[in-house]
């Protein structure tokens, strides 16, 4: 028994906990078990007994960019937002994976580094954000990893280069490889103007309240931009502004993203996908690809 497991190894966890503060739509979904490990050798350990009784589980980061498809997931969530080192030794930082990507970007920006500073609105983790290359402002983790630690199916601890994790738009070879999990990330940034960096900081967030969602439950983007195209108006143009399913709507300042304005479900958020896909296709012949990552 995997509870008796933790009871005895003193893992900090919660039985039947919901994750509506732990994923940005607020979906009330709960689970089974909700995991918290102190180090690296506690998540291994964790993993391994999980492996061994076959247990379903999913690494959870700071629930950005998902969409949980169910009421109740019967298996274990580990959330790894005590894997937070952090080391800056001059240009060069590295971090764990459960460091959030904003306080990291604001952080090196007051330390007069450069390189982060698209970052300093996307609220992932680190590790998350490594895997699926997470970026804004025609800039992504790719222009700044160095390398990346992290755990294969074997339980091994694996270290990539930046070549090695072959990273294309919001995709690498780790996203590709979901079963493997990101312990850190080393970045290489360089000397700039900490003045300058939090101005463009500033203006770039100022932007964002003006034409984005921000203060409402959503999980930002939800489809990929099309070569030479904005989803969002595609999405505008099909006149589907504020279209509601159940409380998950289509955002009436920007249209790419959907928000939960009550109590959406999974189900109702995945249900106005499909409608805005199936009408997009059927106005302009585009097949919207999503961003955001369906929990099943």
């Amino acid at each position: 028994m995997i509870k008796s497991f933790f009871d005895k190894k003193n893992i900090n966890y919660e039985e039947n906990a919901s994750l509506k503060k732990y994923n940005t739509y607020r979906l009330d979904t709960k689970c089974k078990y909700l995991v918290f490990p102190n180090s690296e050798e506690e998540l291994i350990a964790i993993l391994k007994e999980i492996k061994k009784d076959n247990l379903k589980y999913l690494i959870l980061g700071n629930g950005s960019n998902v969409i949980f498809s169910m009421d109740y997931y019967d298996g274990i969530i580990i959330k790894l937002d005590k894997l937070n080192s952090l080391t800056i030794n001059d240009t060069t930082v590295s971090v764990g994976a459960g460091y959030s990507l904003i306080k990291l970007a604001l952080e090196t920006v007051d330390k007069g580094l450069e390189g982060l500073e698209f970052a300093a609105g996307i609220p992932g983790q680190v590790g998350a954000s490594t895997a699926m290359n997470a970026g804004a402002y025609k800039s992504d983790m790719s222009e700044v990893v160095e390398s990346v630690r992290f755990l294969n199916d074997k339980l091994e601890i694996i270290e990539f280069s930046n070549e090695d994790m072959a990273f294309e738009y919001r995709n690498s070879y780790l996203k590709q490889h979901p079963e493997y999990i990101v312990l850190s990330t080393t970045l290489k940034l360089k000397q700039g103007d900490t003045e300058r960096l939090k101005e463009q900081i500033t203006e770039r967030r100022n932007k964002r309240l003006e034409t984005q969602p921000l203060d409402m439950p959503s999980a930002g983007s939800v489809f990929r931009n099309p070569e030479g195209m904005h989803a969002g108006e595609l999405i505008e143009k099909s006149n589907l502004k504020g279209y509601n399913i159940n409380g998950a709507e289509v955002s009436k300042k920007h249209a790419n993203f959907i928000i939960n304005t009550g109590n959406a479900t999974g189900k109702d958020i995945i249900k106005l996908i499909n409608i805005i896909k199936e009408k997009v296709n059927a106005n302009f012949d585009v097949d919207l690809k999503l961003e955001q990552i369906i929990i099943e």
